[in-house]
């Protein structure tokens, strides 16, 4: 609705800055994934595609995990945990749903189809999947800064890396670029 409302902040949520930002707190500054250099440099190739494809910049949580989603009694639905929150394209919230809800591709197209009503065009499908990609490698990042500090997230952090390997992949094979 935020883009409806026009509602905004001065901040804006600078992906690829967050990425750098907690690729700096690691602690030896060296990824536990020997081809991390590989897949981060292809992911931010991902970002002059997004740069032509981005409409419009709004309100956008960031943090779309299913658990942030309350439903209430009256059946309303409340959106809560805003600490990531930001001005920033209203795609990256699906892209946060599907990966936070370890969709496959499949689902994840699937709910690319819910939210536009079965009328997304390929231009934005593609800019979403460089979304999964780009905030996959995001919060491969974050887990592997929260891993230096003794929280090890396990799986979560293997499949936030897996998504940015992934969707980069799928973006050149649709795009043709990979071949």
């Amino acid at each position: 609705k935020s883009a409806e409302s026009g509602a905004g902040l001065y901040f804006t949520y600078m992906i690829f800055e967050k990425i750098e930002f907690y690729e700096s707190l690691w602690t030896g500054k060296t990824s536990i994934y020997r081809n991390y250099t590989k897949t981060k440099e292809n992911v931010f190739n991902l970002k002059k595609y997004i740069d032509e494809h981005v409409e419009t910049r709004c309100l956008t949580h960031i943090d779309a995990v299913p658990d942030n989603f309350l439903f209430t009694l009256d059946g309303d639905i409340r959106l809560i945990d805003w600490e990531y929150a930001g001005m920033q394209d209203p795609h990256v919230d699906i892209a946060m749903f599907g990966i936070y809800s370890f969709y496959n591709r499949e689902q994840i197209d699937n709910l690319i189809d819910f939210y536009f009503q079965g009328k997304c065009s390929d231009a934005v499908r593609l800019k979403i999947y460089c979304y999964v990609a780009i905030c996959g490698l995001l919060w491969s990042n974050w887990c592997e800064y929260k891993r230096n500090l003794g929280v090890d997230f396990g799986e979560y952090s293997l499949r936030q890396y897996r998504y940015a390997k992934d969707y980069y992949k799928i973006f050149m094979e649709e795009t043709n670029e990979g071949r």
